[in-house]
């Protein structure tokens, strides 16, 4: 019966019947071509005169979205249906989270490979992790980290800390390691297989746009400002999140214009009172400063070094130096990249509803517009979570949780809840189903 109800589905569903009849836009199907290498320039797509709502959309603002990540879902899920015209452009999706991969390796080994080499690989297969830091999962808790590797020793998982790879070759990977002796040591471990994870690199579309920018000095991501628009580019047009950005934490690169904006009197010497004006003036620019800004009095004072109850220039540099060099630069995670992108797609939005609005007050896409509809980004966090390996561990800020299955089955909830959409959510329970009854699939090993 299902199986006749899919056949007539399909019957009516797929036609050539009044395919000539479908309106196409000419630039559709011949695109312009531009660029250094003469490629199609994309103006119109196959479906923007397929009917009157297609129609009516294709008039609207044209937003292009580079990336499926987090970042991209969040800005996706949080615009109002019909404000632009979006185009997603990814070759695929990183909506997933990466469990510690030495647990989920180990995972794989005693709970699948197992049952198919069940000699080799209770006699040659060793997993080894080499880590630069004095212990692992450094950025949770102490008895976070104690505990995973406590877990490690136990399930025979080699650790080995405070070291660094000097070369990998195709038959070892050769690391150094202080001796008692305080001098570096090398050593050597066999290997037929490497799995390399030491942090992000840019991709290179984004290393492409960074170079093509006046302003952008970081080397491993683009830089924006508190907005997350990208410094460089024209204002309010080009915006960057996730892993891809990081937000300016330099405040001295401000100084000429604070300096200028708060000295009231022009006497070129900034007293207390133009000070304080000048925090409030920074706390806005530069929000993850506000913590090092607290003792307004406490700072003046300091860095008064002539006791003349003003900072000239040169005192202010060293100020504004130090606190920036305090600021700590927000983690490449998927919860930074979704709040990132949800707080975009609200901005978005507000535009579009108030676009007639802004016009009427001269507030163009240049300057103005993301001031006047949204406060900066500010970053909330809400916890780090990882899985260890049929465990998992939770650091919340003041309390932490970890654990067996219990752990396991709360972090599978949060990852699940998490999911973008109810098909992506029901496709990761049939893949725990799956694996929970015949195991992970091999077949691609």
């Amino acid at each position: 019966m299902l199986t006749g109800a899919i056949f007539l589905h399909d019957a009516f569903t797929y036609t050539d019947k009044h395919i000539d009849g479908v309106p196409v836009a000419p630039l559709a199907l011949h695109p312009e071509r531009g660029g250094p290498k003469n490629l199609p320039v994309v103006k119109s797509y196959l479906s923007d005169l397929e009917d009157s709502e297609q129609s009516e959309l294709c008039e609207k603002p044209h937003l292009v979205i580079v990336g499926g990540g987090w970042g991209a879902i969040g800005v996706i899920n949080t615009l109002k249906t019909g404000d632009y015209h979006v185009t997603v452009v990814s070759p695929e999706t990183y909506t997933t989270f990466t469990p510690l991969l030495p647990s989920e390796m180990y995972d794989l080994c005693q709970e699948d490979i197992m049952n198919y080499y069940p000699k080799m690989c209770r006699q040659d297969v060793s997993i080894t992790v080499i880590q630069s830091r004095e212990h692992i999962l450094n950025t949770y808790s102490e008895a976070i980290s104690q505990y995973a590797e406590k877990k490690f020793m136990h399930d025979g998982v080699g650790l080995i800390t405070n070291a660094r790879v000097a070369a990998v070759t195709p038959t070892s990977v050769i690391y150094t390691k202080k001796g008692a002796d305080g001098k570096p040591e090398s050593h050597e471990i066999p290997t037929n297989f490497v799995l390399w994870s030491t942090g992000i690199a840019m991709n290179p579309f984004v290393a492409r746009v960074s170079s093509l920018l006046p302003n952008q000095v970081h080397r491993k991501a683009i830089e924006v400002d508190a907005h997350l628009r990208v410094k460089g580019a024209p204002m309010g047009e080009v915006y960057a999140i996730g892993d891809a950005s990081t937000i300016e934490t330099s405040i001295v690169s401000h100084l000429l214009d604070l300096v200028d904006e708060s000295d009231k009197n022009k006497d070129g010497k900034i007293d207390f009172e133009e000070w304080e004006d000048m925090v409030q003036k920074i706390k806005k620019r530069i929000p993850m400063s506000e913590e090092h800004l607290s003792r307004v009095r406490e700072l003046f004072d300091l860095y008064d070094s002539d006791a003349d109850n003003s900072l000239n220039l040169n005192e202010l540099a060293v100020l504004l130096q130090e606190i920036g060099h305090k600021i700590t630069a927000l983690p490449a995670t998927a919860q930074v990249a979704a709040q990132q992108g949800k707080y975009l797609g609200r901005k978005l939005s507000k535009v579009a509803r108030q676009r007639s609005v802004l016009a009427a007050n001269g507030l163009t896409t240049e300057a103005g517009v993301d001031e006047a509809v949204s406060s900066p980004f500010r970053y909330l966090h809400l916890g780090s979570l990882a899985y260890i390996g049929n465990a998992a561990v939770f650091d919340l800020g003041k309390y932490s949780f970890m654990g067996g299955l219990a752990a396991m089955y709360a972090w599978r909830s949060v990852y699940w809840s998490e999911q973008v959409s109810s098909r992506t959510r029901a496709l990761l329970m049939i893949d725990w189903i799956v694996r929970g009854v015949w195991g992970r699939d091999l077949s691609r090993l």
